[in-house]
C-alpha cells in the first residue's frame, strides 16, 4: 500500500467498489476506510488506528494479529467497540502483508438503513442491498396503501352500517336497530316506551308531506333532547315511537319522565308561520314488573297501553300492570 494505492488500486476506486471497507497493514494498523464505514465510525478518519481498537470478533479469541482476521475463511463477524448498534458481517483477504476486510450490514441491513438514515449512495451500485431497499420501499409503500384502504373500508363499512340502523328523517334509531336491541336486552331493570302522535294525521291531510316530515324530524330532536345518554330513542314508522330507559325500575319515576315528555311533545311546532299542535301518548312497562319476558313482548305489552291510553282519551301514558294481564286482549 503505497501512495494511497492498494495492491494497484487507488483508495477512491476501492470506495466505489466497496463503500465499507478497510485496508490494514502487516501490523493490524488500518491505512484506509471506506466513506459508508467511516462515517458509520463517526470518529473522522480512522487512518492509522489500530483495527482491533475499533473493532473486535463478536465471536471467537480477542483479535491480536491479522492473521486473526484471515482465519475466519469468508465469515467474519465483526463489533465495533462502544456501540452496540453497529454489527457487521465481512470477508477478509489477503494483501501483501497486510489485508483488505469488507463489511457489510447482512440480513439486518434494512434496519441498519433507518437507524443510520443511509441512501443508496452509501452502497455500490452493483450491491444487492441496493436492490433490496428498492424492494423494501415497493412493500412497504404496497402496504402503506393497503392499510389505509383497509381503514377506508372498514370506515366505509362502519358508515354503511349506522346508515342501516338509523330512521334518515329524524336522525333517531329506526326499526331493525330497535329488534337488535330488544334481541340483546340482559337483566338490568328496563323501561320501554311506546309512543304515538296523537293528531298526526290531521297535519298530514291538510297541509301535506313536508309539514309533516318537519314535524316528525322536531318530535326526533326534543325526544333527544330529554332522553339520558344512556336511553334508547327510535322511530319505529309512521308517527310512532320507542324509548328505552335503562335502569327504570320505579313505576313512579318512569311515568314522571314519560309525562314530561307528552308536555314537550305537545308544545306548538313552527312551521311557515303555523303552530302545528299535536300531542302524544304512550305505553309504558316495567320489565322489573314482568321478570322473564323478553325484549318483544315487552314491546308488546307497551303496545297494549298505548291503545289503551287512546282509548281513554289520548293524550296520556298508561303504565302495565300485572293484574291487567286478562284485559290486554281487549284492546
Amino acid at each position: 500500500m503505497i501512495g494511497g494505492a492498494i495492491g494497484g488500486i487507488t483508495a477512491g476506486a476501492l470506495a466505489q467498489l466497496m463503500p465499507m471497507y478497510v485496508a490494514v497493514d502487516g501490523a493490524g494498523i488500518i491505512r484506509s476506510c471506506g466513506p459508508t464505514l467511516t462515517r458509520l465510525l463517526a470518529m473522522g478518519d480512522p487512518a492509522g488506528r489500530l483495527f482491533s481498537d475499533l473493532f473486535t470478533l463478536r465471536h471467537g479469541p480477542p483479535l491480536a494479529a491479522v492473521a486473526d482476521l484471515l482465519a475466519a475463511q469468508g465469515r467474519l463477524q465483526i463489533a465495533c467497540r462502544g456501540r452496540g448498534d453497529l454489527a457487521l458481517r465481512g470477508i477478509a483477504v489477503p494483501l501483501g502483508e497486510g489485508a483488505l476486510i469488507n463489511l457489510s450490514f447482512g440480513i439486518g441491513v434494512v434496519d441498519a438503513v433507518r437507524r443510520h438514515d443511509l441512501t443508496e449512495a452509501d452502497f455500490a451500485p452493483t450491491d444487492l442491498t441496493v436492490e433490496l431497499l428498492y424492494l423494501y420501499e415497493a412493500k412497504t409503500a404496497v402496504l402503506d396503501e393497503l392499510r389505509a384502504l383497509n381503514h377506508r373500508l372498514q370506515g366505509d363499512k362502519v358508515v354503511a352500517e349506522e346508515q342501516a340502523l338509523t330512521d334518515t328523517l329524524t336522525g333517531l334509531r329506526n326499526r331493525r336497530a330497535l329488534d337488535l336491541a330488544l334481541e340483546g336486552l340482559g337483566p338490568e331493570p328496563m323501561a320501554v316506551v311506546h309512543l304515538d302522535l296523537d293528531r298526526f294525521k290531521e297535519v298530514n291531510d291538510a297541509l301535506g308531506h313536508a309539514a309533516g316530515d318537519h314535524l316528525l324530524a322536531e318530535v326526533g330532536r326534543r325526544l333527544l333532547a330529554h332522553s339520558r345518554r344512556e336511553d334508547f330513542v327510535a322511530r319505529i314508522g309512521g308517527d310512532e315511537f320507542v324509548i328505552l330507559m335503562p335502569g327504570m325500575d320505579r313505576d313512579e319515576v318512569a311515568l314522571s319522565r314519560v309525562a314530561t315528555i307528552l308536555v314537550t311533545l305537545g308544545e306548538a311546532v313552527e312551521w311557515r308561520g303555523i303552530g302545528l299542535s299535536v300531542g302524544a301518548s304512550a305505553g309504558v312497562i316495567l320489565s322489573a314488573m314482568a321478570p322473564g319476558l323478553s325484549g318483544p313482548d315487552l314491546l308488546a305489552r307497551a303496545d297494549a297501553m298505548l291503545y289503551a291510553a287512546k282509548r281513554a282519551g289520548r293524550g296520556q301514558a298508561v303504565l302495565w300492570h300485572p293484574d291487567l294481564i286478562a284485559g290486554e286482549g281487549a284492546g
